[in-house]
């Protein structure tokens, strides 16, 4: 008994650290998303917010260093994104699939050109246990016992709901996205607000990306990512826009694919090729469910460019 209960914990403490680059991204688009711009390119973002804080600890900074670099990057990224849907008002779903192709390919360029092979780093984000509340029976070695980057990933939910929820902020990017038009016949900067949710959205995904490169494998190789940024995406939609509902299907995803790589260590007698599908079997089937059973609703403006001259 006392093994079984050691083993769940640590596949819920593992599934807890593994929701983080999810969590990241996902929180990210949704502000975007809210305010009415989808990027497709999350995963392209992640991968350079990766490579950047990989290489600036591979060069010797420190983690942190590395974590604000590849926010930045991740954020620059978020620029471009903005500058080309808001401002030249091209097709988001092109313009973001373009933006990960670009990703994709500068990163495996400059790991190429600088690293060649997969190199560990000398340091990274390692557990930081917080003092009492890590003791705690159970719960402590799921929620308290982890580094920096999942409690920021986490600390982020109750932030960023009250953000678009209480304040003004929060008001201007869902009229951003719900109808645009409106809110800016009552003085609100639709452009601006757009500008800083893609912004913000890339800031996240370039956060997600560092989570992966010097804090889970603390190290880089190409397309890391493995689809993340995509599954980030569609965890928006199972989480209809919400940051605590994006919270519990990160959790969902990511306790199922801890879960199916204890399933093969104990050598259970299931179908690998299976076993590899499960996360996305789980996702695909939340997915199904969400749109039956909630009733929040796509931002109205969601993909739609917004132009006065239509107000």
């Amino acid at each position: 008994m006392a093994d079984t209960t050691t083993t769940i914990v640590q596949i819920a403490a593992q599934g807890v650290a593994a929701a983080t680059p999810y969590l990241f991204a996902g929180i990210g688009e949704a502000v975007g998303q809210r305010a009415g711009i989808y990027n497709l390119g999350v995963d392209g973002i992640m991968l350079m917010g990766a490579f950047s804080a990989f290489y600036s600890v591979y060069s010797g900074a420190s983690p942190l260093v590395g974590l604000i670099i590849g926010v930045l990057v991740g954020a620059l990224m978020g620029l471009a994104m903005a500058f080309i849907s808001v401002a030249l008002k091209a097709e988001q779903g092109i313009s973001g699939i373009g933006l990960y192709m670009f990703g994709l390919g500068l990163s495996t360029l400059l790991f190429n050109a600088l690293v060649e092979t997969p190199r560990p780093v000398s340091q990274s984000f390692t557990s930081a246990p917080i003092p009492g509340l890590s003791q705690l029976p159970l719960v402590g070695k799921v929620l308290f016992d982890h580094h920096l980057l999942v409690y920021l990933a986490f600390l982020m939910v109750p932030l960023t709901w009250f953000v678009l929820n209480k304040t003004p902020l929060g008001l201007n990017i869902r009229a951003a996205g719900q109808n645009p038009q409106a809110a800016d016949s009552l003085g609100v900067n639709v452009a601006a607000v757009r500008y800083l949710a893609v912004i913000f959205g890339g800031a996240m995904a370039g956060a997600a990306g560092v989570s992966l490169s010097i804090a889970q494998t603390n190290i880089f190789q190409e397309n890391m990512t493995n689809g993340i940024g995509f599954i980030a995406v569609a965890l928006v939609y199972f989480g209809r826009w919400s940051p605590i509902g994006i919270m519990f299907g990160t959790l969902l995803f990511s306790v199922v694919t801890t879960l199916q790589l204890w399933l093969q260590a104990f050598g259970v007698q299931i179908s690998s090729s299976l076993v590899t599908m499960l996360p996305n079997i789980v996702t695909i089937i939340a997915l199904i469910i969400a749109v039956y059973l909630y009733k929040t609703q796509t931002p109205a403006a969601l993909g739609r460019p917004f132009r006065r001259e239509e107000s």
